[in-house]
C-alpha cells in the first residue's frame, strides 16, 4: 500500500513534529492524513489528522519514517505540496506550500 513517489513532500523538520505528535499520542503506528474539503476563506480549506482506516484509492508514502495518507479526491489538489513545520517568534505550527493554489488567504489554511 506504501507508494514510493509522494504527493505531498513532508520536510524532516515537519517529519519530525508528526512522529513526535504521534508518540506522545501513543499512536506511532498511524499516519498522518492530508486531505482537502470545501470551505474556508478561497474556496478550499486543508485539514489533517492521524489516521488507521486506509482506502484502496487511498495514496500512503512514508518520509523520514512518519506516514502520509492521501484520499484520491485531494490527490489532484495536492500533487507537489510541501509540508513543513515551523516553530519561531513569527509563525507556529505545520505550513503547506501547494503549487496548485492560486489564492491563499491570509490565515493559510485556506486556498482556491
Amino acid at each position: 500500500m506504501v507508494q514510493e513517489t509522494p504527493i505531498v513532500q513532508v520536510t524532516k523538520t515537519a517529519a519530525e513534529k508528526i512522529a513526535a505528535l504521534l508518540l506522545s499520542e501513543g499512536t506511532p503506528d498511524m499516519a498522518l492524513r492530508v486531505s482537502v474539503a470545501p470551505g474556508g476563506c478561497s474556496g478550499f480549506r486543508y485539514e489533517m489528522y492521524f489516521d488507521s482506516d486506509f482506502a484502496e484509492s487511498d495514496s500512503v508514502t512514508e518520509s523520514y519514517g512518519v506516514r502520509v495518507a492521501i484520499d484520491a479526491t485531494s490527490a489532484p489538489l495536492l500533487s507537489g505540496a510541501v509540508l513543513d513545520y515551523a516553530d519561531t517568534l513569527n509563525e507556529a505550527g505545520f505550513k503547506i506550500e501547494n503549487p496548485n493554489a492560486n489564492r491563499t488567504c491570509g490565515c493559510q489554511k485556506s486556498f482556491s
